[in-house]
Formats: structure tokens, sequence, C-alpha cells
């Protein structure tokens, strides 16, 4: 590693390797499973049946086939006839985020979860006399004996240097890439390597004769201001390493939480459309949870046989995790929204996210939530342990609704040491 100033912050950025693949092999191994996908052409997906599923994640040896990331499932069937396709699980995804932010936070109070698979840590003030470097092999290692899995660590002086350099090889390693070592490290790279830099935005520096970082980084800003406008001046910033951003703990790693589904049937009375929803409720909270995450928006959207779409929303008092409180407000809404009219979609949302280490109780909260919220916990543990249906509400039974129910809306998309 190259010197770097003692009066510079120190920021490690630490991006979990095939995170949805790496997840799902690590929970099967810790549950018996003699077949490590990682080690195969696998990769996490949709339903393959329906011909809609892509691919979210793969492994390397799928990777080896030309199986790439956004494809649909029957591309990557095709391009390797023996792939191991599993269904994505976003439940345990959030657990296993929150168990490597969990260990992060042994390290310094300062990190902000930039999403399910990404996090920046600030260890300037609790790094001491020891080598970035060493702490970073650390944090590797302990992710990799403790967890199961392994992570890229990027360390540097800002955020974006620290990103940059937790992609460069991979997986399972440590780049450093200090002010000092940006031309040697960051200047040979191609433009669209760059951070910001999108399929749309290459091409454009492309027709500017602009092909690698360092002639961005060379490149009269006002000139880039004229093609690209105030992006120019931002991306001709980044290319020169210049990035003041703190790392904020108190940032939401997500913009909203929810599920939507759509029925196999028209849904003509309440009572099976309260139950779709409380399924849906069922799963989006327990991904607040996992993430610790409260909300204080409640929406509810409905769609009807025609197609024609529906959508309310509440904001609540105080913000809350817990299934009950959300799913009252839920049904409030559909009653408010609901004609009579046949139905075949539905979703639920939660927004207005906040961190549940941080938030402002009321004077009103009700004595009996905190005992609901330890209730919740419990369930979800063993649903963790022991399968999604372990537990589930009785007014599901024999009711042809599956209890947990939904996919993702707006969401960042995504392991506890003993599962």
């Amino acid at each position: 590693m190259n010197t770097y100033k003692s009066g510079d912050r120190i920021i490690l950025h630490i991006d979990v390797n095939s995170a949805f693949l790496s997840w799902e092999a690590a929970y099967r191994l810790q549950h018996g499973a003699t077949l490590d996908l990682r080690e195969v052409p696998s990769v996490v997906g949709g339903d393959e049946e329906s011909r809609h599923g892509i691919v979210l994640a793969k492994s390397i040896p799928a990777k080896k086939y030309g199986i790439q990331t956004g494809e649909v499932l029957w591309q990557a069937r095709r391009k390797c006839p023996d792939l191991i396709i599993v269904p994505p699980d976003y439940s345990l995804y959030m657990q296993c985020s929150t168990a490597l932010n969990d260990l992060l936070y042994e390290y310094s109070p300062l990190l902000e979860r930039y999403s399910v698979d990404e996090s920046f840590l600030d260890i300037t003030g609790t790094l001491g006399k020891r080598n970035p470097l060493d702490i970073a092999r650390e944090i590797a290692n302990r992710i990799r004996t403790v967890l199961g899995f392994t992570v890229n660590i990027g360390i540097s002086s800002n955020k974006l240097l620290a990103k940059m350099a937790s992609d460069f090889e991979k997986p399972d390693k440590v780049h450093t890439l200090f002010p000092d070592e940006i031309p040697k490290k960051l200047w040979v790279l191609p433009v669209r390597d760059l951070f910001m830099v999108g399929r749309r935005t290459a091409p454009k520096f492309y027709r500017l004769n602009i092909f690698t970082i360092g002639q961005l980084a060379h490149t009269d800003p006002k000139f880039l201001r004229a093609h690209l406008k105030s992006f120019g001046n931002l991306l001709w910033q980044y290319a020169n390493g210049i990035d003041t951003s703190p790392v904020n703990p108190f940032r939401p790693p997500a913009k909203g939480i929810g599920n939507s589904t759509t029925t196999s049937f028209d849904v003509d009375n309440e009572r099976e459309a309260l139950l779709f929803l409380l399924s849906l409720t069922e799963t989006a909270s327990s991904r607040l949870r996992a993430a610790r995450l409260l909300a204080q928006v409640v929406s509810v959207s409905i769609r009807k046989t025609d197609l024609t779409f529906f959508s309310h929303q509440r904001k609540l008092l105080t913000p809350t995790d817990n299934t009950e409180r959300l799913f009252k407000v839920a049904r409030a809404l559909f009653r408010e929204l609901w004609d009579g009219a046949p139905l075949r979609h539905f979703g639920v949302s939660f927004s207005s996210l906040c961190n549940d280490r941080f938030y402002q109780t009321s004077i009103f909260e009700d004595e009996k939530i905190y005992r609901k919220k330890s209730l919740d916990s419990s369930i979800d543990t063993i649903r963790l342990n022991y399968g999604k249906t372990s537990v589930v509400r009785g007014s599901f039974i024999n009711s042809g609704i599956p209890p947990l129910t939904g996919g993702v809306i707006d969401d960042y998309p995504g392991m506890r040491s003993l599962l």
C-alpha cells in the first residue's frame, strides 16, 4: 500500500461477492447441503417456467458459460443445460445483510448501509496505530469464517475511491486506492468503469474521443459542461478522485420496502382480499425488521380486472415495523379504496423509513407494542431456521392463499452467524 497522510480519513467499502448466490450457498451449507452453489454453474433467478424470470446473481463457473446478470433464465439455460437455478429469498438476504453490518459495527459506529450488499465504514477514529490493510484483512477473514461468504474491500481517503478500489480484482480481495495511486490504478481504466458512467453515458464520451478515466480527468471541465451540463463536472471530479461526502450512519438504505402480487383468480370478496394484503404485509414487515428499519408511511395499491389502478397511503404518528399495526393501516386504506369490483392485483409498500436505532417515540405508544415487537422477532427467527411456513396465521389455513406472498417494490434490489 502507498503512503497516506495521517490527517486523512480512512474509508472502507465492503462489497459482498455475488451476494444473493453467496448467501444462498452459505445458508444451504449450514443446513446440511453438500453442494456449494458457488462451485458449480448456478444462478439465483425468478420463475423459470413463466419464462419471465431473469438472472439476479451468478456463480463464477456460470460466468464462464457467458451467463450475464439480467438475462432471462431460458437464455441462461440454453448456454448451460446443467445450470442450477434457485429462487430468490429476500428475507434471507436481509438477514444476511444485517448480520454483515452487525459485524462491521464492531469496528466503527460510522457505518453507512449503501445497499443490501454494500456498506461504507469510516474507521478514522477507531484506527489507532493499526494499518488499514490489516484491519480490512481482519474484517474479510472474520466475514469468511464467521458468516460463511466472501467480500471485496476497498480502502481510501474518501467513499468514491474506496468503492472504485473494491471493484478491482475479485473475489475475496482487499485493494487500496489512495490519491497518490490514482494515475497508476484509476486513470488507466476504461471510462465506462468510472462510478456513475452507465451504458448511456459511455457512448457520449466515446464520441468526444474520451476512452479512459485518465483522459476524462485531463479534459477541460468547461468542455464537459458544454456537452453534459452539471453531470459532466461531477464526472470530472470523480475521474480526479474528488469526493467530500461523509459516511452517514443515518442514511436509510432504501426509499421503500414492499410487496405486490397478481392473483391467479378474480378476488371478489373482502375476506380473500384482506388475506392477500395480510400475506403481503407479513413478508414486507419481516424485511423491514431484517433491515432494522421502521416505516412511517403505509401505501396500498389495487388493480381491477379491467387493469384500472388505484392507490392510497397514510402517514403514521410514529414509525413502526410491527406486522399487526401495519396491517391495520393497510386494511383501513383498502376499505377506503375498494368499490367491490373484482381484483387481480394487490400491493403493499412502506416508505419514509428510518433506522430503528434512532427514532422519536410517542407518549401515546401502545404499551403492548413492545411485546408485539418481541413476538414478531421470534416468529422471524423461527421462519428463518425452519422455513417460511413453520409459523402461519390460522386465518390462512384451508384458504388457498399463501401466508407469505410478494416480490419487491422500490427496494434495493437483497447472515446470522448461527442460522
